[in-house]
């Protein structure tokens, strides 16, 4: 299924966009640790997840059939992003990289982002593991489709 068949698909590929990195621990060593531009911050990627959907203040399942496919994306999402909301509380917004990859709960986190990110890719008919595209890149999909 492509990306734009749902309604508000423009959210649904900034969350994807988000978990993609914050679920990809080559990815995060690679570019967030020595500060690569183009990809944002951990805090950018979070804010990516709640921005538009306040998933910060209500359950994903909200939006299924318009953001998510179905109960089963909504519940994995919600699993990410209360794990990441945690240790962004914890560490801080403004920490560096390292900060947040030290956290204890780190693991546990990209574990849940990847969880739900396998599940959106696969849904989208995409390969869950292709590497993260630039914010560029997501800049130019959200404008062009």
């Amino acid at each position: 299924m492509p990306l734009n068949d749902m309604p508000w698909w423009r959210w649904r590929a900034n969350v994807r966009s988000a978990l993609h990195m914050l679920s990809d621990p080559a990815f995060q060593q690679g570019v967030w640790l020595p500060g690569v531009p183009g990809y944002g911050d951990v805090t950018d990627a979070v804010y990516r997840l709640v921005e538009d959907t306040w998933l910060d203040n209500w359950s994903a399942e909200k939006y299924v059939g318009t953001v998510f496919r179905d109960s089963q994306e909504a519940a994995l999402v919600d699993v990410a992003v209360l794990r990441f909301l945690r240790i962004l509380h914890q560490v801080g917004a403004d920490a560096p990289a390292s900060g947040y990859f030290q956290h204890h709960g780190w693991p546990e986190a990209v574990r849940a982002a990847r969880d739900a990110h396998v599940r959106l890719a696969a849904n989208d008919g995409e390969d869950p593991d292709t590497p993260p595209r630039s914010l560029e890149e997501l800049t130019t999909v959200l404008h062009t489709i």
